[in-house]
């Protein structure tokens, strides 16, 4: 991976400039370094595609994806000292074993209910979730790397309004007392054969 970054980078010189370098890590068992599995409600089969790659609805970007990332950085000190039954209400699963929390009846929705994104008919609508737990312990620094692919836009800006307005307003996503973005930027992914007319484009 290290070469293929010093490749394209060296092949980019002279076109971009690194203003930010995260190196993540697979953790035990999918988890974050929060404790929790991370990633359950990922789509998986033909249900992968349908969520994160555009369709038909816009044929000139069809095939492609967007793609928001964000880096958070924990505060690990004030998440250890909180009970692991009110990490568990925070999350929205259990630590240990991964089950689902119900927390329709409650005020204050969990992180796992505040992303889950429906529309007004009730259908609901997933990303695909590729998050890197990262860390310099040198620099005091943990965090994770959120990277979410998706076929509508709209839904991870929905997802992210509820986080950081609440549902309702002001019951925020209480995760975010312990966990700070500090960057976060969308790209759209094109597909090759959609490169290859931008490239042809350029050079005509």
């Amino acid at each position: 991976m290290l070469r293929v970054r010093a490749h394209l980078l060296d092949s980019l010189r002279g076109s971009v400039t690194v203003v930010d370098e995260v190196t993540g890590f697979r953790y035990f068992d999918a988890r974050d370094l929060l404790g929790f599995v991370d990633g359950t409600a990922n789509p998986t089969g033909l249900d992968l595609p349908a969520s994160a790659l555009v369709g038909d609805e816009d044929a000139e970007f069809a095939g492609g994806s967007y793609v928001v990332v964000q880096k958070y950085l924990h505060d690990l000190g004030a998440w250890a000292e909180t009970p692991t039954h009110l990490q568990e209400e925070i999350i929205g699963r259990t630590k240990i074993d991964n089950i689902e929390i119900d927390d329709d009846d409650k005020p204050r929705k969990s992180h796992k209910s505040l992303a889950t994104i429906e529309d007004d008919a009730g259908n609901e609508y997933d990303i695909l979730r590729d998050n890197m737990p990262f860390g310099r312990p040198g620099q005091k620094e943990f965090g994770t790397y959120f990277i979410g692919y998706t076929r509508y836009l709209w839904v991870i800006e929905k997802m992210l309004q509820r986080m950081y307005v609440g549902e309702p307003p002001g019951a925020y996503d209480r995760l975010l007392d312990f966990s700070t973005p500090h960057t976060g930027t969308t790209f759209f992914a094109p597909t090759r054969p959609m490169l290859q007319k931008l490239a042809d484009g350029a050079q005509g």
